[in-house]
This record gives structure tokens, C-alpha cells and sequence, in this order.
């Protein structure tokens, strides 16, 4: 197997993935394409429609054409392999396959996914018959929504997307709240363990309790010195708050003690819980127990000596830096249309928006940062002054403004006749200079923005277009951190 194999499995049911629709699944179920089990054989097994087959089969196509489904990504992520298994089917594989990708709205309907356009992820490629045919892929976008095409027709009996997720933070509650930094879906994965000899690795993050015992992370039975471990890389940077480990379904192999490591860079570790004694199928929580270890990006679980742990969950807030690093995440992955409409929610100069848009991948915030900055520096004051159009006076709701809100939350406790000198401040300001009055408003009380309006009028119109620009500045910088939150 190539190393993509090792990463998350997008497609995977037990992650939440369906396979929505099919074209033609005649002989065999579309949803059997993704089954987590390997497909099996059964030599005399038949239906009232033909031979039993553990994987999806369309018909025999006599006209023009080609057969697809299209799948439901358990989580949004970026794609960097896919297994096409042909197991058992010999005389009725598809001669090619290929797919493609989109992000696609909750609310689409059937009809208007078959109606999009796909953005290409592999081009057509030949398949084996019964064989595991992998295929590298190398896109940068995530994607919510697969379209897998057999060209003409015939059966694959499983399909598997391995890549990295990419939550949408925003859409799911936000980072400044407390999640499972240990979650699979929201981005974390298992990066290495001593042995999974009875159950995989990544199954100690999978969403929900455990279905079995076979759902569970498991090593065999050391028979020597030292003690079993698994490595995780949080989903992002944060600080540990509570923990569980549940040992569901481990009863006569659950391990007798086990301790937390936390590590920054995934090199150094320092104590987070200390070695504990389990119980057979129980959940633990820990939350007094925790040292005060900071900050952290990896978690290593000891187990001792060896056994069985269902889930791992550790519920934290993201750092500062955990935020800014998910922010740029997401900008360096989203579709050029996602990443056009994000930008310019930040700020809506069209200039800085296209050379934004032209400047990614930035890999770093410091780098985002720079590159927004200097792109706002060299701009145009007709630039600036776009920018300032799409923002409402201080106090005043404007249809599409997404941060208003709570940007002039200091608004909300403000008295009547701070708001009414406000408008009136306003309407004398925009009158001598131009343009809106900007200021970034976040943490401000009503009064400190009346003030600080009063004290810029003045300003001769040069300065303060100045240091509106500067304003505008500090405003795209935390909204660019706001689209995880």
C-alpha cells in the first residue's frame, strides 16, 4: 500500500460518509461501496436478479454513456489517495474509472448536484479486475461531496478516500468555544502506535461510542518488557480541559493502568495525567486529575502493559495560535468561488480581494498576514475607499454584513443619547471627509467610539483617510481569524 493508506478515510461509513445516489445499481447495492468491512465471496450465493456481489454492479449498458455515484464525505477534506477494489469482480469490472469533487451546500438537492460542475480529481485512469487499484491524488481544495465514474459500467466492490479533514469551524460552533481536540472529524488524526494488531489505530477517534469490540484501538498480548502507546495529533493547538478514555466492550482485555503525555513540537513530553488504573468497559473522565501542562499539540496514551481502548476524547480550547494556524487552513483549501466570497466578507477592496486570491497557498499566519498588509499598502485610496463602502455607520445594521454584529456588540449597552450623538457625529463626519467613519470597534464601549470619532474630526481629510485605511488594516486581520470562530 502507498502511504496516502495511512490517512483518514473520507468515504468511510463509520465517519458518517453516504453514497447518495447511483445512476444504476442493478445487481448490487450502491451502498455497499463503502462499507468499512473488506468485501467477501459467497460462490452460490444469487439474487432473483443475478450473482450475489459484495459491492455496488450497474447492468450491462447498451447505449451511450457511462455510470456513477455520488458520495457524502464523512468530513470536508483535502484528497490525497483513493483505493478503487475490484475484489471479485473478474469478467465485470469497469474498464476505467474517474472522479471528481465538490463543495457542496447541507441543503443541495439530488437534482442540483447532478446539474454542478465537478472540479476534476483524477482524470480517467484504468482498473484491474480483482485487485486494489491506488491511485495518487493531488488537489489542494476540500471537498465535501465526491462523483466517482466507471466508465461503461460494471462493479467495484469498494471505494476508500484517504486525505486529510478540514472542518469548517464556523459552520460547526467555532473555535472559541470548548470541542474534542482529539475528534477525527474535526481534524485530529493518529499519527503512530506501538501495535494494532486486533483493532486499527484511528479507530480510537472515531465519532461516538464504540459499536463492538472490533471498533476499538487494540494491541496483542505483550509478552515482554515495556508497555503499548499511541500517538495523536490534536486537531489543532489547544489546552486540555477534561478527558475520557472509555474501554467500551474491552472486559477481559482492557488495559490495568494507563497515563497522558502531552508534547508542542511532538518531540517533548511532559506529564498531563498520571498513570491510572482503568476499568473494564467504563468511560474515565479526567478533569481534576490534569497537571497544568499548557498548551499542546500532540497527546501520547501509555497503556500498561498492553489491551484495548475504545475512544480517546479531549475536550479543550484552541490557543491563539491554534486559531490563526485553522484560519489559514481553511483559506489555503477552499474553492476559488469559497475563497473569492470569504476574502471579500474580510474586506471588500476587489484589488486586495483578486491578489489574495492569487497569493495562496500561505501556509503560516505570519505570511496570510504579510501578504494581506502589504497588498493593503500598495492599493489605490479608491481601493481603500470600496472597502469602506461595505461598512455600516457605527450602530446601524447593513444587509450582508457579516461581522456587524459582533463587532459593535459596545453598542448594545450604550444609552440613548450616546447613539443619538453618534448619528449625528456620524452624518458630520461623512460630510467632511467622504466616507463611513471606520474604526475597529471590537472591545469598544459606545462612548470610547463617540470619543474617538469626535477626536479624528480633526483630522485634515489626507490623515484621516490615513488612518481610516489603518482601521480597515486591523479590521481584515481579525476577521481573517474570525472564519474559524
Amino acid at each position: 500500500m502507498t502511504g496516502f493508506s495511512d490517512l483518514v478515510d473520507l468515504a468511510s461509513e463509520r465517519l458518517g460518509a453516504s453514497v447518495l445516489y447511483a445512476n444504476d445499481d442493478f445487481f448490487a447495492g450502491k451502498e455497499n461501496l463503502i462499507h468499512p468491512s473488506k468485501p467477501v465471496w459467497k460462490e452460490h450465493e444469487y439474487t432473483d436478479r443475478g450473482k450475489w456481489m459484495d459491492g455496488w454492479e450497474s447492468r450491462r449498458r447498451r447505449t451511450p454513456g457511462h455510470d456513477f455515484v455520488i458520495i457524502r464525505l464523512g468530513a470536508r477534506g483535502v484528497l490525497r489517495g483513493a483505493l478503487v477494489d475490484t475484489a471479485f469482480f473478474r469478467g465485470n469490472y469497469p474498464e476505467s474509472c474517474s472522479m471528481g469533487g465538490a463543495s457542496v451546500d447541507a441543503n443541495a438537492t439530488i437534482d442540483e448536484m447532478l446539474g454542478m460542475e465537478w472540479q476534476e480529481i483524477l482524470p480517467r485512469s484504468p482498473l484491474a479486475g480483482d485487485s486494489e487499484n491506488e491511485f495518487e491524488i493531488e488537489r489542494t481544495h476540500a471537498f465535501t461531496h465526491v462523483r466517482f465514474n466507471i466508465f461503461p459500467d460494471g462493479g467495484v466492490a469498494r471505494l476508500r478516500l484517504y486525505g486529510d479533514v478540514i472542518p469548517d469551524w464556523h459552520a460547526a460552533g467555532g473555535l472559541g468555544s470548548e470541542v474534542d481536540l482529539a475528534a477525527i472529524e474535526n481534524g485530529a488524526t493518529v499519527l503512530a502506535c506501538s501495535d494494532m494488531f486486533f483493532g486499527p489505530k484511528h479507530n480510537l477517534i472515531m465519532p461516538g461510542r464504540a459499536l463492538n469490540m472490533s471498533d476499538g484501538w487494540e494491541t496483542r498480548r505483550r509478552r515482554g518488557p515495556g508497555h503499548d502507546w499511541v500517538i495523536v495529533k490534536l486537531a489543532t493547538e489547544g489546552v486540555p480541559r477534561r478527558i475520557e478514555i472509555d474501554t467500551n466492550h474491552f472486559k477481559g482485555n482492557y488495559p490495568d493502568t494507563a497515563s497522558l503525555e502531552s508534547s508542542r513540537d511532538g518531540h517533548e513530553w511532559q506529564p498531563l495525567l498520571p498513570r491510572t488504573k482503568l476499568q473494564a468497559h467504563t468511560r474515565h473522565f479526567f478533569r481534576d486529575e490534569l497537571t497544568d501542562a499548557g498548551a499542546t499539540s500532540y497527546l501520547r496514551l501509555n497503556v500498561f502493559p498492553d489491551g484495548g481502548v475504545s475512544r480517546l476524547r479531549v475536550w479543550g480550547t484552541a490557543t491563539e495560535a491554534g486559531r490563526r494556524a485553522a484560519a489559514v487552513e481553511r483559506i489555503d483549501t477552499l474553492s476559488e468561488a469559497e475563497l473569492l466570497a470569504e476574502l471579500r466578507s474580510c474586506c471588500a477592496s476587489s484589488a486586495w480581494v483578486e491578489s489574495m486570491s492569487r497569493a495562496r497557498p500561505f501556509g503560516s499566519w505570519d505570511a496570510l498576514i504579510n501578504s494581506s498588509e502589504g497588498t493593503w499598502e500598495s492599493l489605490s485610496p479608491d481601493d481603500w475607499q470600496e472597502a469602506f463602502r461595505a461598512h455600516p455607520r457605527i450602530g446601524e445594521k447593513k444587509a450582508g454584513a457579516r461581522w456587524t454584529a459582533a463587532e459593535q456588540s459596545g453598542t448594545r449597552q450604550a444609552s440613548d443619547a450616546t447613539m443619538k450623538a453618534l448619528v449625528d457625529a456620524n452624518r458630520q463626519y461623512e460630510k467632511k471627509f467622504g466616507h463611513v467613519y471606520l474604526v475597529c470597534a471590537t472591545g469598544k464601549s459606545g462612548d470610547e467610539m463617540l470619543a474617538n470619532l469626535r477626536g479624528r474630526m480633526t483630522n485634515d481629510p489626507k490623515k484621516e483617510l490615513a488612518v481610516a485605511a489603518d482601521e480597515q488594516r486591523r479590521i481584515t486581520a481579525l476577521r481573517l481569524e474570525k472564519l474559524v470562530l
